[in-house]
């Protein structure tokens, strides 16, 4: 029985110790009031703690990053021979750019440094060769005579106009006869033709009037029938160059392969060498002029010009003569022009020009007969 009743104080004594250990635990944990507004707290930092975590979830996802490929690196351009230049690109290649490597065939290409400059042109050669002769330029009108020029002669330091030319050299240099007797001169530059020296040897004929024609060498190598025929009928012919440039511009050297290849040409074809030099363009400079006088040629001009070359009509060029006439007068026309250039003008406006000079008492005669010389050397 003792041992029953001890046994159950055991009991009750430990039931008394755990429960009083519960109720201090409950004190403890309730040191901090646990009321509503806790809860609330609570339960709000819960839900919004959800909702983020939902937020996260239906948030739409980025789309993912294509992949960065690196660019290969360009590759290298296979070794290959170089292309073989052409012709043409030879030619417009600059001397100091090198040119593409040789083939097997060709010639290792001189280094720039080394290569040969283009030479001038040796002055020193006796004859340059003319075999291609320009054609006659496009005629700005010839140069009035006493014009100021303001070339400089070769060799000399001197410039003097045409009228100081004349003026220095009278005997040499003419453009007009003896104003005593009433004589007129015809003379024809720039033939012979196949179209216009014909037609204008026929009026010439038609009338019996006897003309001086002042040839271009070339064109006179081009059309010899032409030429022996203006010989045949009585007319005297004198020396234009051969192929009609502007003296001035010439150094002396080649002013007399000018010269004296027409000479050639001509004696050949006429048998005799013409003494009178007609200047293109009526230009010359003074070296030229007493290369001519020691050569014992005689400088014509003129002093009475048709302006025909400007393609005028028959009234025009008719005008432009006889209301310059004068005795003694060298009265300047054109048998022959240069491309495109229409002398009809000339030949339809000749046989009036003729018949009122004849009828006006003028005697209608040759550069030789006007000057009193000879026609040859």
């Amino acid at each position: 029985m003792k041992r029953r009743h001890l046994y159950l104080f055991a009991l009750s004594l430990l039931l008394i110790v755990v429960y009083g250990c519960g109720i201090g635990r409950e004190k403890e944990n309730s040191s901090q009031p646990f009321g509503p507004d806790t809860t609330d707290s609570l339960i709000s930092k819960v839900e919004q703690n959800y909702e983020r975590t939902q937020e996260q979830a239906v948030l739409p996802k980025l789309p993912a990053a294509s992949p960065v490929t690196e660019k290969p690196a360009d590759p290298a351009p296979p070794v290959t021979e170089p292309p073989k230049p052409s012709a043409g690109d030879k030619e417009n290649r600059s001397s100091a750019e090198p040119e593409a490597s040789p083939s097997v065939r060709e010639q290792p290409p001189v280094p720039a440094a080394q290569a040969p400059q283009p030479s001038e042109p040796d002055k020193h050669k006796e004859k340059p060769k003319l075999n291609k002769p320009k054609p006659l330029p496009k005629q700005s009108g010839e140069i009035a005579a006493g014009k100021k020029t303001t070339r400089q002669s070769s060799g000399t330091s001197s410039q003097l106009t045409l009228s100081e030319l004349r003026a220095k050299y009278p005997d040499s240099f003419r453009l007009k006869g003896s104003s005593k007797g009433k004589k007129v001169a015809l003379t024809f530059d720039d033939g012979p033709d196949q179209r216009f020296t014909p037609q204008v040897l026929d009026v010439l004929k038609k009338y019996n009037v006897k003309a001086t024609f002042f040839l271009v060498g070339y064109r006179a190598e081009a059309n010899p029938a032409v030429v022996k025929r203006i010989a045949k009928e009585g007319h005297v012919i004198g020396n234009h160059s051969y192929n009609h440039p502007n003296f001035p511009k010439l150094p002396v050297t080649v002013f007399e392969q000018q010269i004296n290849r027409t000479q050639n040409i001509l004696n050949r074809l006429i048998g005799y060498e013409p003494k009178f030099i007609r200047p293109p363009y009526g230009a010359i400079n003074e070296e030229q002029l007493q290369w001519a006088i020691k050569n014992q040629f005689l400088i014509v001009n003129w002093d009475v010009d048709s302006l025909d070359w400007k393609g005028l009509d028959a009234k025009q060029v008719s005008a432009n003569i006889l209301n310059h006439a004068h005795a003694g007068a060298i009265i300047l026309q054109h048998s022959a022009g240069g491309n495109g250039q229409n002398l009809s003008g000339t030949v339809k406006a000749l046989p009036g020009i003729i018949e009122k000079l004849q009828a006006d008492g003028y005697e209608l005669v040759t550069i030789p007969q006007l000057l009193n010389m000879s026609k040859s050397k």
